[in-house]
């Protein structure tokens, strides 16, 4: 049964919505201003020019190739281990199975804070050097977790005896992972994957503590504003960090809408 909503509650849905989205319209207002040392509302002019001077920072595309290159790389990291550690606690029977899940989706429940310290701590302890590799690892442990809720629910729901049958009827287990298994949980690894793209591209807290001299986007950004040069230009790239972020989260929500339909489900 649908209930049609009053007036009160439509206007309490947009003011909540407001509440949460002016601040980014108001970067996206402040990215077109004349005025490049300070806030002022309304601005005293607007123009393209600061679009312009982004492009033409080379700080700027070395900052977001980084980003770009360790977004990439953890999230396949995360596709693969996550995709197989859901595999093995949906698909399996096994002592501390329940502590074995809570263990890999822990990483994302502490603050960022911790994991960046003991990441840090690890690190130094073994002497590895802080580099491209050691962002990607700490961005992993995050990662992974969003490839493996997303996998491990769509397991969960797939019925076991597609395998069985496929096994049965002779394939092999390639083909049965090729034929069955991928196309039951292809959207759901893909909306996991573009999960996790967003979440390492836009990451800072565990990034600042593995990074060591490096500088993806969002610390370069966090800098900017400490020790501001051009305003607006931090604001354009904040335009770009929105964008790059909402397309896969949108693209993730389209993916796994309506995957009630999963094939077996119920049997």
């Amino acid at each position: 049964m649908h209930y049609k909503a009053s007036l009160g509650l439509k206007i309490a849905a947009a003011a909540g919505l407001l509440f949460l989205h002016l601040p980014i319209m108001l970067i996206f207002v402040y990215a077109f201003t004349t005025e490049d040392k300070s806030y002022q509302w309304p601005p005293p002019g607007l123009t393209l020019k600061w679009f312009a001077v982004t492009w033409n920072r080379p700080d700027v595309w070395t900052a977001l190739g980084l980003s770009l290159r360790v977004a990439a790389i953890s999230t396949a990291v995360a596709m693969v281990l996550g995709t197989l550690c859901a595999a093995a606690v949906a698909r399996s029977r096994f002592f501390g199975r329940e502590t074995v899940s809570l263990l890999v989706i822990l990483p994302i429940a502490l603050p960022g804070i911790i994991t960046g310290i003991s990441l840090r701590s690890a690190f130094n302890l073994v002497d590895i050097p802080f580099s491209f590799w050691t962002i990607v690892l700490g961005h992993a442990t995050f990662c992974i977790v969003v490839v493996y809720n997303n996998a491990v629910a769509r397991f969960r729901r797939t019925s076991g005896s597609l395998v069985e049958a496929s096994l049965d009827l002779g394939a092999t287990y390639f083909q049965t992972l090729r034929f069955v298994i991928l196309p039951n949980i292809a959207t759901a690894l893909l909306a996991g994957g573009m999960l996790a793209f967003a979440l390492s591209f836009d990451e800072v807290i565990v990034t600042t503590f593995t990074a060591g001299q490096q500088q993806t986007l969002p610390i370069w950004m966090l800098e900017e504003l400490v020790r501001p040069r051009q305003r607006p230009v931090t604001n354009v790239v904040a335009m770009v960090v929105v964008l790059v972020t909402f397309l896969p989260i949108v693209g993730a929500y389209y993916l796994t809408r309506g995957t009630e339909t999963v094939a077996g489900q119920g049997k």
